[in-house]
């Protein structure tokens, strides 16, 4: 299948496409690998996908907090938030429980693994 690129015939890399609020939603680079983003109604982005198959999701509390991400190869977080914002309970899927630095190193890992190509 054809990407949007390659459909559109574009030459100009890297290609992108914004929504009406200035949001990146797509976005494909000159050897076809591309991304896809969805966005709450705050602009935060809540779903990102590409071209291997690789995607997460997020969800976020009425204050904005992420509460919830998960990614395709299985692997989840669960956190909560006080009145104040602050993170009181975090767990992960691999049974880890834990605070920022081991949140941080699970972020960064998932990203590391699909950087851009």
């Amino acid at each position: 299948m054809k990407t949007i690129a390659q459909q559109l015939k574009i030459k100009d890399f890297p290609f992108r496409i914004n929504d009406k609020d200035g949001n990146a939603i797509y976005c494909e680079h000159s050897n076809g690998f591309w991304w896809e983003w969805e966005h709450d109604a705050n602009g935060k982005v809540i779903y990102c996908g590409d071209s291997d198959g690789f995607w997460w999701k997020r969800e976020r509390d009425a204050n904005g907090n992420e509460i919830y991400g998960e990614n395709s190869d299985g692997s989840w977080c669960k956190r909560e938030f006080d009145t104040n914002g602050n993170e009181i309970y975090c767990e992960y899927s691999d049974g880890v429980s834990g605070g920022k630095k081991h949140r941080s190193a699970w972020l960064r890992a998932k990203t590391d693994q699909h950087k851009e190509k």
